[in-house]
């Protein structure tokens, strides 16, 4: 008699392990199966899981196993190299396999229901769009592409803002598709994904494009990835969930807007969908293709041979792609000098009239959304703080709130002070909300658009304000970051940088690098026709490197400084870190957690490493609890992994209060 099979099932629990079920007397399966969704019991509940492995032993004898209830084959079975990607992510990143496997998958085939099939949804079949004339900038990029031939090789386009990336990604989709493959494009945000997303459908009408991203309903998110799994889908363009999607076809990966931090998980599982994207392509042997005007200096660090790395290509787009279009002329406008009355310089009031007088648009970008960052007393000294966090409650005079942009918290606006009762509150600090306000005042002819999270909380919402900006029915912007990137706006000609300097001498010392990349992709809104731009930063520093780098839209000047910075400093890319953080209801005990856990590193792995002491996290207090952290460095990315591999099992082994949470984050982004 044979012995019984056992099956080998990963189940999204926080647990490292998987965990074993007999399967049913006459039943047997094969290697084959591997890759199915099954259906187990656990406890009380039913749960949907993966098919792992198949064993004829296990730690338990068979009679004291669970029978596994079905293997669900209604869809094709995940792939190999789909297995290998999230094993590594659950390594890499030290998250329990089955969470990391099972988060992935769309909610509609994790629930115990059985998988409704909705027929794939498409339009009339439309005529391909034709492929513009190329510069010799594009044709030299993907000469240079096509010449590396047939394997892995990972590529680092760097275009400057209106250069022509995105016609090289569909030169490179068009040869994907031609060779019966299918291709993978991620971008950081979904605001990115409609204009994208309608400019692939147009070259590609018939290859069943689908996209990934979190604002689609579960029935669609399924739907979409049960047509990338089956083949039926041949390009996938989605968000760094998307970095999962299981492609039996895939033979090419390109990461739009490479250096955005939204690729990089800050919840949950905490993986980068952009460093995954490189090992999948790697283990797949295809070509990746990352581009930005501004590449995070990791990616530059592994591109240009001053920095001794060379792992990536890199190719260069200096020009514009569209005849004529120059880039805008950048200039400071020191603030010491003329003095902004409301925020605004009498330069940039002089610039916005003229762009009025010509019927022509204007961006003013303001990093900080709300009407003013805290409401205050003059007479006491109240201040509107959020009671849960280390942080003040910003004031959203349109919505009559105060509003913490941490935990959500909201409140009223109060009548008077809750203090002293003093009924003369000031508002401190400038918001778009504020903003927009005082533009209108000064402009009272002028068509006023505001484009925060505030104004764009929905897809529908964006759409509908892109639409409105296209079709002229607008004067003069009020925008945050969501208006940085990836959008063409033709009447849009000067563009207005209000209080950039904060972040010039913040404690992250990423700050220099998101701020170069943030004004430089805002720069690149003003000019993309026949109009020339105008970019004007109200500074009172107009003298420092980062802004002279800007002058010049020199950015690889700029990266060169910051890495060999970052070089005597020991920082990223030339050391490798992980942050341990902990929050609890008092200070005292996520410290005391984070002192324990230092503690109980054995001496031997202790000593590839180096400890930074424990310490409150810069916004210390959210949602009711205090946070810390803990920094662990290596100047070996080995070393690190081998430390941090044998360091969680004697974490999980630290006895700790129940309201005590902890988790670690490898290559961190935020201090």
């Amino acid at each position: 008699m044979s012995p019984p099979q056992i099956a080998r099932v990963a189940l999204d629990l926080p647990l490292r392990r998987l965990f074993d079920y007999r399967v049913p007397d006459g039943e047997r399966l094969s290697a084959s199966d591997i890759g199915y969704r099954v259906l187990v019991p656990f406890g009380r509940q039913r749960k949907v899981g993966l098919l792992v492995e198949l064993s004829s032993g296990s730690d338990l004898p068979p009679e004291q196993l669970k029978a596994l209830d079905s293997v669900l084959r209604e869809l094709p079975p995940l792939p190999a190299d789909w297995f290998r990607l999230t094993e590594f992510c659950a390594d890499y990143y030290h998250a329990p396999l089955g969470q990391v496997m099972l988060s992935t998958l769309p909610a509609g085939l994790r629930a115990v229901a059985p998988v409704k099939r909705r027929p794939p949804r498409r339009g009339p079949p439309a005529a391909a769009q034709r492929s513009p004339e190329l510069t010799a900038e594009q044709q030299a990029s993907l000469a240079a592409i096509g010449a590396a031939g047939a394997g892995f090789h990972a590529y680092l386009l760097h275009g400057i803002t209106g250069s022509g990336k995105t016609e090289i990604y569909l030169r490179l989709i068009e040869r994907a598709l031609a060779g019966g493959q299918q291709a993978l494009l991620l971008v950081p945000e979904i605001n990115l994904t409609p204009q994208l997303e309608a400019r692939v459908a147009a070259r590609f009408p018939d290859a069943g494009l689908v996209s990934l991203h979190s604002e689609l309903g579960d029935a669609a998110r399924s739907r979409n990835w049960r047509a990338a799994l089956t083949g039926e889908a041949r390009i996938v363009l989605g968000t760094r969930l998307a970095i999962f999607t299981p492609l039996p076809d895939l033979g090419l990966i390109i990461v739009d807007e490479e250096h955005d931090v939204s690729f990089k998980q800050q919840d949950g599982i905490r993986y980068s969908a952009r460093d995954l994207a490189v090992f999948r392509a790697r283990q797949r042997a295809i070509p990746i293709v990352l581009g930005s005007a501004t590449p995070s200096l990791e990616s530059w660090a592994n591109a240009t041979a001053t920095a001794g790395r060379g792992r990536y290509q890199l190719l260069s787009l200096r020009e514009r792609a569209v005849r004529g279009a120059r880039l805008p002329t950048v200039q400071c406008i020191d603030t010491r000098l003329d003095k902004p009355q409301d925020g605004l310089s009498s330069a940039l009031l002089r610039a916005i009239d003229e762009r009025l007088a010509r019927a022509e648009q204007s961006l003013l970008f303001l990093n900080r959304r709300g009407y003013a960052p805290v409401l205050a007393c003059a007479a006491c000294g109240w201040t509107s703080h959020c009671h849960r966090c280390a942080a003040n409650l910003v004031l959203h005079l349109a919505d009559r709130c105060l509003r913490c942009h941490h935990c959500g918290f909201e409140a009223r606006v109060p009548r008077a002070c809750p203090t002293c009762g003093n009924q003369d509150l000031s508002a401190f600090g400038r918001g778009t909300q504020r903003l927009e306000a005082v533009i209108a005042g000064h402009f009272p002819q002028a068509r006023v658009l505001r484009v925060d999270r505030d104004a764009a909380s929905s897809r529908k919402q964006w759409e509908a304000l892109v639409a409105r900006i296209h079709s002229g029915d607008a004067d003069i912007l009020v925008g945050t970051q969501m208006l940085a990137k990836g959008h063409d706006f033709p009447k849009l000609t000067l563009v207005g940088a209000i209080a950039p300097d904060a972040a010039l001498f913040a404690a992250d010392w990423r700050a220099p690098e998101r701020l170069f990349a943030q004004l430089m992709q805002v720069a690149g809104r003003a000019g993309r026709a026949e109009r020339p731009g105008e970019f004007l930063i109200q500074t009172q520093f107009p003298e420092h490197p980062l802004y002279a780098a800007l002058v010049r839209h020199d950015f690889p000047s700029f990266a060169a400084t910051q890495l060999e910075e970052r070089q005597q400093a020991g920082f990223p890319p030339y050391a490798h870190q992980a942050m341990l953080r902990a929050e609890a209801p008092q200070m005292a005990t996520a410290l005391g957690f984070l002192r324990s856990a230092r503690a109980c590193a054995s001496v031997a792995a202790a000593n590839s490493v180096v400890f930074y002491d424990p310490v409150p996290m810069r916004l210390a207090r959210r949602a009711s609890l205090e946070r810390g952290q803990l920094l662990v460095e290596s100047p070996s990315r080995r070393a690190l992994q081998r430390f941090l591999a044998a360091w969680m099992p004697e974490l999980e082994t630290i006895k700790s209060p129940s309201r005590l949470r902890w988790h670690l984050e490898v290559d961190p982004l935020e201090f």
